[in-house]
């Protein structure tokens, strides 16, 4: 055997052990086996839990376990929400590259952009208007709807002399209107809307017995009931009632003054407190008629005229000492008769419909375009 190859293997086997020893104890042999060396424990060494606990080494003990470096945190990500680069930060991530190792420019990220606003519903429609346009087109139609209730109202009353000369179909008709338009009311509280009950309202139709008398007298030959108005103030809370009845004469006015007191935002209970008679007015000149129908007759005024003109002049000086009088009022007394009430039940800018002690009273404001149809 080669030498070298002997000190070589010589190198790699464990030194021989010692001999046992035996010692002698009186009569007793006592025999004792070397105990094997055993490597000094590593400082600081640490056994590892579970089923790691060290790597034996070539004499059969096991090794510590290295210990393992702490974890580190993962180091921060400069990308913002959507992976790109945050350039406000130090830090950059890695330059791209291609498929040949070279580095690469990256591709630009188009910006995203809003989505269009899309004009269509759920089903894929044209969207609802507004509720605003929708408002006012009803409002509109509302409007035009009473306005063409009015003129149909005004139609209907006119010739029929404030109701004295209206048949039992033109009342029928009347009422179906009126029924129409109070239905419709654009003004809920009258009372409170002072800017449009305030002002001088002009009669053009009624129902109310009370006013029958001055109808009946404008019905007579020769004379005719002009005008019956009712004048609202609502800062002296005054009524004032006038009529003027005209004859080829003369003409006489007299009215009655009342105060009110607010009941509902609807109604008012009136007080009459006193009548005044105007002067009347002569009429310098004594105009007649051709002709006038009294109870279905035609009676012929041209020979009456002829002994009127000598007339003429007697009745100019009599209007002239007349006119300029103070009127002459007549107190009413405070009974049941002059109390009444009044309830406004439809009110816009220029008409009005009222009911009062079972009567009803339809009027236009002065100055209404409405009056040109009468």
């Amino acid at each position: 055997m080669d030498p070298s190859l002997f000190a070589a293997a010589s190198l790699l086997l464990p030194p021989p052990s010692p001999a046992p020893t035996i010692r002698t104890s009186g009569s007793r042999l006592t025999f004792r086996l070397p105990l094997r060396s055993r490597r000094p424990p590593v400082a600081g060494a640490r056994r590892n839990k579970g089923h790691g606990r060290g790597i034996p080494d070539e004499w059969g003990d096991r090794s510590p376990s290295v210990p393992e470096p702490p974890s580190q945190p993962d180091p921060p990500i400069d990308d913002d929400e959507w992976g790109r680069d945050d350039p406000s930060s130090g830090n950059s991530r890695a330059p791209v590259t291609d498929e040949w190792g070279e580095p690469g420019v990256p591709e630009p990220q188009p910006t995203s952009e809003a989505d269009p606003p899309i004009n269509d519903d759920e089903w894929g429609g044209d969207p609802a208007p507004d509720p605003a346009p929708v408002q006012d087109d009803a409002d509109a139609d509302a409007d035009e709807r009473r306005e063409e209730l009015k003129r149909c109202l005004v139609d209907t009353v006119y010739g029929s002399d404030l109701g004295i000369r209206a048949s039992t179909e033109v009342r029928g008709e009347v009422m179906e209107l009126v029924t129409q338009l109070e239905a419709a009311n654009p003004t809920p509280a009258p009372v409170q809307a002072t800017d449009l009950l305030d002002g001088n309202w002009i009669l053009i139709y009624t129902a109310y017995s009370e006013l029958l008398p001055i109808l009946v007298v404008g019905e007579a030959p020769l004379s005719k009931v002009e005008k019956i108005s009712q004048e609202i103030d609502t800062k002296s809370m005054t009524i004032v009632n006038a009529s003027t009845i005209s004859t080829p004469f003369a003409s006489f006015s007299f009215s009655a003054t009342a105060s009110f007191d607010v009941q509902s935002p609807s109604r008012i209970e009136v007080q009459f407190k006193e009548g005044s008679f105007q002067p009347p007015e002569i009429s310098s000149s004594v105009d007649l008629p051709a002709q006038v129908d009294i109870f279905g007759q035609k009676i012929s005024f041209g020979p009456v005229q002829q002994v009127l003109n000598p007339l003429q002049q007697a009745f100019a000086s009599i209007a002239g000492s007349i006119s300029g009088q103070p009127p002459l009022k007549v107190p009413i007394p405070g009974n049941n008769r002059a109390r009444s009430w009044l309830l406004t039940t439809y009110l816009d800018k220029d008409f009005r419909i009222s009911r009062g002690d079972g009567g009803l009273f339809i009027l236009v404001k002065e100055g209404s375009s409405l009056l040109d149809q009468l």
